[in-house]
């Protein structure tokens, strides 16, 4: 009779499962170190690869929303000067973003005989000392002003000097043209233009001679760089020397030159005020101009907003008589405009405003200007534009182009994108040139 043995059941159970354990896993004693595969290995390294590029791609992207959401109001955390020094170091260096979409040809104008790709510029005050200038044509401006450039290089007026008001997207600045002389930012301004010229001419097999006399000062296809001329704190009020000078040593190397004569920080520069010493400067640096050999560049001038009709009949009269090339409408006001949030009252410092509020002082000066000259003097709209519609407001008023610099600073590195896409929205299909002075054909 059979005698079932649970120990031979065990001892069998016990066998099996080790066997099935060798076979899914293997012997630990037995097993060696597989190599990595190296199919493993390249998709890895291309995953890696490909994510790093997107991510580069993307942060360096003007238009992307990080500089939006993130970078921006991380350095609005900072003290105001201290974020624009730290903006123009990173710019300074190519660590800036760019804007890698072309520009639609629906936005194309010409100044003063040159192409622009688009009419929406950088105003002065910016970078004061051209130290960033490639990186700012990288953001997509049409046109980037620098300075104002001073002859002798001076400090301003003591820190602070500059102000936020937050709740009306506005700044109060009361710098006092700091900046590092015409000899310092004339070195930079030099350089980099026969740098770029001696680049192109090795791409291109032609001479540097012929490339420098056919490409615009700014060394870039379809865009202009400016050079705003300011006075020393030194200089006597009714003086025109220091513009001359300027003239003289930077105008070689501008697409166009500013004669500021309405800064609100600097005592001795009224001219725009004073139409006597007005007459004066434009006259003695459309001479200058003249007489200068091979290359002349345009003469602007820029004017402020708180010029009364009177102030600026005469002054588009002098314009006119004198054949300024272009004006610009406007600089900062003194004056606290009716609609000024500020909660904090701060808009008591002293110093000029300049931001949203400024816009419907400095588009109404547009207007007039563009009707009192007749549309004959190209206008460079500039004050309180932060949108497209603030934009083609300016054009329909009369500006040929329009300038920003508080809003950019205010959302992000891509304020020429987005405006350039939102005005192309606007126009369905019409070019900017078409609309400009609209208003005073109706």
């Amino acid at each position: 009779m059979y005698k079932p043995s649970f120990s031979r059941i065990t001892a069998r159970v016990q066998s099996a499962s080790a066997l099935r354990c060798v076979r899914l896993f293997g012997s630990n004693a037995a097993q060696k170190p597989q190599p990595p595969s190296l199919l493993r290995n390249i998709i890895w390294t291309a995953a890696t690869a490909t994510v790093a590029g997107l991510g580069y791609l993307y942060v360096t992207d003007a238009s992307a929303g990080v500089h939006r959401y993130v970078t921006t109001p991380v350095v609005r955390l900072l003290d105001p000067e201290d974020a624009h020094n730290l903006s123009i170091g990173a710019l300074k260096h190519g660590l800036g973003p760019v804007d890698r979409k072309s520009d639609d040809p629906l936005l194309e104008i010409e100044l003063w005989g040159k192409k622009v790709s688009n009419p929406v510029g950088l105003a002065a005050g910016f970078d004061k000392n051209a130290e960033a200038v490639d990186g700012l044509f990288g953001l997509g401006f049409g046109l980037v002003e620098v300075g104002s450039i001073t002859p002798v290089a001076q400090e301003g007026n003591p820190r602070q000097r500059l102000f936020r008001i937050d709740e009306s997207d506005a700044v109060i600045n009361r710098m006092g043209l700091n900046n590092d002389g015409v000899q310092v930012c004339g070195d930079r301004i030099r350089s980099r233009f026969w740098r770029l010229v001696a680049s192109q001419s090795k791409q291109k097999g032609e001479t540097v001679a012929s490339l420098a006399s056919a490409m615009n000062r700014s060394a870039c296809a379809n865009q202009l760089l400016g050079v705003n001329l300011g006075k020393n704190k030194s200089s006597p009020n009714d003086s025109y020397d220091d513009y001359v000078y300027g003239l003289l040593n930077l105008g070689p190397y501008a697409d166009y030159v500013v004669v500021n004569v309405s800064c609100p920080n600097v005592k001795n520069i009224a001219a725009s005020s004073d139409i006597g010493v007005l007459e004066s400067t434009i006259a003695e640096v459309v001479r200058a101009r003249n007489k200068m050999p091979n290359y002349r560049p345009p003469v602007v001038l820029k004017i402020g907003p708180d010029n009364n009709n009177d102030q600026l009949k005469l002054i588009a009269q002098l314009a006119l008589d004198y054949r300024i090339d272009g004006i610009i409408t406007t600089n900062t006001t003194r004056s606290r405009p009716e609609g000024l949030v500020d909660s904090q009252d701060i808009a008591k410092e002293e110093g000029g405003l300049s931001g949203r509020p400024l816009r419907d002082m400095a588009l109404a000066t547009t207007r007039e200007m563009y009707r009192l000259t007749n549309g004959r003097i190209p206008i460079i709209g500039c004050g309180g534009i932060s949108s497209a519609a603030d934009a083609l407001a300016f054009a329909r008023a009369g500006a040929t182009c329009v300038q920003i610099y508080t809003s950019m600073t205010y959302d992000s590195p891509g304020k020429a994108r987005e405006i350039k896409d939102g005005l192309v929205d606007l126009l369905k299909g019409r070019k900017w040139t078409d609309v400009v002075g609209e208003d005073a054909r109706k």
